[in-house]
């Protein structure tokens, strides 16, 4: 029997101190050469040669000013304070590589989706199909502020909103445009045909939308929907709109059910549990052999900052750990941040000491450190006994962690069976599935293309006794507004 095929993501952001904080006073590390074209043009070229699946790049609005109240070590240390946007980079990248994907956060809490469709699309046509959109709402209170708001929405308004988001931009994305709405006929002078294009009409809680998608259909249409929440309201989400999820582990036990989680809210939705694909972030530091690797272990720990790590769970929590004693219980409370950095707090009862020793590496992730062999067999341990789909590997000293993994470690999960030793052909969300450039036929997003046929000759959807027919799946959710011919 063939052996599972591991997916991989360098998991990275446009900013010098990530998830690994601290790391950046390392006199290898190149994090700092974050405001220079060529740092993201080499890395890409490097994760090319080693067949990694994509580039996820995180991306936040706001500053991590939880800590102490201010944002006084988060400069020092560079805690994900400058950041610049992520979307930029992402032309340099595609025209150096042929197939590495990317994947791209983005913020919908403070962004028109009618602009940001345009975006979108139009990276997906400058990459030849390679774009992904990591959904996300925010957390920060300091965003929230920075763009107007006295505080931030509720943790699952946040979500009502994003549902409706994403509605609009199925519209824009699958349903403005139909195939074979472009001829480019020289000839006749006919570069778009006006029947096939049709006007959007949008109107409901959040968002009022009228008006044309501005770009023609990208190769993908739709970009690769990845997403974050494990909370219940971010699971359900998940299930409808994902489909790639990224979890945080902390036991294989845990990270098993969490996976059985992401799968039972996509088969609630109505879509196969197993299209789903579900990456766990993880840090590893290898070696030719165990103890060299131990020993560049030891190195990496002298740059550190586990106090910076903790100020950064701090703003994922929205608590304060600095007014808490080194052994004093950290008391979880009830606030707007991530619902489940808080709930980590509640299951374990840590202390701000415990907390500054998990955070020995300036981060919170699992983390490997071993041989070649030794990792490989970890990996593969965690995909069997969990039931993941693949990784995101966190950079801990940039470029060499990612060097070091793709010249040791991907020759060894070759050699077992368990990499692929060459890139399909296709777009990345063909790569990943294997089943086509376009949202499958299950997801939520299609049904605004079959809507197409059902556009009567003034612009009015052809009904059944006055209803608009949908799939049978969609009789739970939200009933679409039509779609009015241009």
């Amino acid at each position: 029997m063939a052996r599972k095929q591991i997916l991989l993501n360098a998991f990275n952001m446009n900013c010098v101190g990530h998830i690994n904080h601290g790391l950046w006073t390392h006199p290898r590390d190149r994090s700092s050469d974050y405001r220079k074209l060529a740092y993201w043009t080499e890395l890409a070229q490097l994760l090319e040669r080693g067949l990694f699946d994509g580039l996820f790049l995180a991306d936040i609005v706001g500053v991590y000013d939880v800590y102490q109240g201010n944002v006084d070590l988060i400069l020092k240390e560079s805690v994900q304070l400058p950041v610049n946007d992520p979307l930029l980079l992402v032309s340099a990248m595609a025209g150096v590589t042929r197939h590495l994907g990317f994947g791209l956060t983005a913020n919908l809490s403070y962004d028109a989706p009618y602009l940001f469709a345009r975006r979108m699309s139009t990276l997906d046509h400058l990459s030849d199909g390679r774009v992904g959109w990591n959904i996300v709402t925010g957390y920060l209170e300091s965003a929230a502020r920075a763009m107007g708001l006295t505080q931030q929405v509720e943790h699952d308004r946040r979500y009502d909103q994003a549902d409706e988001y994403l509605e609009v931009l199925y519209k824009l994305w699958q349903g403005s445009w139909e195939e074979g709405a472009v001829l480019g006929d020289r000839q006749r002078r006919l570069y778009a045909q006006p029947e096939k294009v049709h006007k959007v009409h949008h109107h409901g809680e959040f968002y009022d939308v009228e008006g044309y998608h501005l770009c023609e259909p990208s190769p993908q249409r739709t970009p690769v929907l990845f997403q974050a929440g494990s909370s219940a309201r971010g699971l359900r989400f998940a299930g409808e709109h994902a489909e790639c999820v990224f979890i945080s582990g902390n036991n294989r036990e845990a990270t098993r059910a969490q996976v059985d989680k992401v799968r039972a809210a996509a088969q609630a939705a109505g879509r196969d549990p197993q299209a789903v694909k579900v990456f766990m972030g993880i840090s590893v530091i290898v070696a030719p052999t165990e103890a060299e690797a131990r020993a560049k272990h030891a190195e990496y720990l002298a740059y550190a900052s586990a106090e910076a790590g903790v100020a950064h769970f701090a703003s994922s929590t929205g608590i304060d750990f600095a007014e808490y004693g080194l052994d004093e219980p950290i008391r979880p409370l009830k606030t707007n941040a991530i619902e489940s950095a808080t709930n980590k707090l509640r299951e374990n009862s840590l202390t701000r000491r415990q907390l500054l020793e998990q955070h020995a590496l300036g981060g919170r992730y699992i983390l490997l450190v071993g041989s070649p062999t030794q990792v490989a067999d970890e990996l593969l341990a965690w995909v069997d006994e969990t039931g993941l789909d693949g990784f995101n590997l966190t950079r801990i000293v940039t470029p060499e962690s990612y060097a070091d993994f793709i010249d040791l470690v991907i020759p060894e999960l070759q050699a077992r069976g368990a990499y692929k030793t060459a890139y399909a052909e296709g777009t990345l969300r063909h790569k990943l599935f294997g089943a086509g450039n376009h949202l499958p036929a299950d997801h939520r997003g299609p049904v605004w293309e079959r809507i197409h046929s059902r556009i009567g000759p003034k612009g009015r959807p052809r009904t059944s006794r006055g209803r608009l027919r949908l799939p049978s799946r969609m009789n739970s959710l939200p009933r679409p507004e039509p779609i009015t011919q241009g």
